[in-house]
């Protein structure tokens, strides 16, 4: 099914995103996480590929995989990263032919060791460019797009990002995914922002469980987002106490705590960014309350 008419059923609901291994030899214990998550009824699933363009075709495997083998419903990542429109076409073919109907359409991250984002295609520059594509030539599929509720690293203003990402629904895209935040003021602040801009469409509000203080460091980093300083102040005491554990407990309530408020506040639900854990995703949704 198309993740736009899901969403339609006006339930409250968690989505999961994952990343796959490199090494196809990690897959059996990936697949376990994606097995013990299954029982969730997350309303759909997405699946990212590295900078670059690595493991895309891992992406397109693993999607389908999770379509006939668990009963999900998955969303491909897409980027214009290393993009023609034989590759394009050729990923997209794959996509329809496995009966995957939702993919999630991305400028994409520069290569490992690249500062900026150079296009490799005059004709796929912008994630807008992606989106009219897919929509013009495989309208029968549902298109996702990403916005940044704290602003795109490399957006001239908060009003230009929010005009580009008007640009992108202009194009074809059917909802929003954001990028991480901690702060639920910005994402409902960003929405009505968004709103006032003309844009209708539903957006998702991208949640992460912080479970190591060092990998939440490189993701704030890497995405520009930032992190309340009483969180940051309480994560870092738990880490200097060298227990890990208490680290992730703190992350999988703060999380929780997040998650909750943001349906309440009128999110439609949330988009749970996995880190391939399973066993701090089954906390968060055990402790949502969800109706089944």
């Amino acid at each position: 099914m198309k993740i736009i008419d899901l969403i339609g059923s006006g339930k409250p609901f968690v989505s999961l995103e994952f990343f796959p291994p490199k090494e196809k030899s990690a897959w059996p214990g990936f697949f376990d996480v994606v097995n013990w998550l299954t029982p969730t009824n997350p309303l759909f699933v997405s699946v990212t590929y590295g900078a670059g363009g690595g493991t895309q075709a891992n992406t397109l495997e693993i999607v389908s995989r999770m379509k006939k083998e668990y009963g999900l419903e998955p969303m491909a990542h897409l980027t214009c990263v290393g993009a023609s429109e034989k590759n394009i076409r050729a990923f997209l073919d794959s996509l329809v032919d496995s009966g995957v109907e939702n993919v999630l359409a991305l400028r994409g991250d520069p290569p490992k060791g690249q500062a900026d984002f150079v296009p490799d295609s005059e004709q796929f520059r912008h994630a807008s460019d992606l989106v009219a594509f897919i929509r013009a030539e495989y309208p029968s599929l549902c298109i996702g797009v990403a916005a940044y509720p704290e602003m795109h690293p490399q957006a001239e203003s908060p009003e230009k990002d929010l005009e580009y990402l008007g640009r992108k629904v202009d194009a074809g895209g059917d909802f929003i995914v954001t990028q991480l935040f901690f702060d639920n003021r910005l994402y409902f602040d960003f929405v009505a922002r968004a709103r006032a801009a003309g844009i209708a469409v539903p957006m998702l509000p991208g949640v992460l469980p912080v479970i190591s203080l060092a990998g939440a460091k490189r993701m704030l980093a890497f995405c520009g987002a930032s992190m309340p300083p009483d969180y940051m102040a309480a994560l870092e005491a738990a880490d200097a106490s060298g227990d890990s554990q208490a680290v992730a407990e703190l992350g999988v309530a703060y999380a929780t705590a997040q998650a909750r408020e943001l349906i309440a506040g009128g999110a439609p639900g949330v988009h749970l960014y996995t880190l391939n854990k399973a066993e701090a995703c089954l906390k968060i949704i055990g402790g949502l309350g969800l109706p089944s």
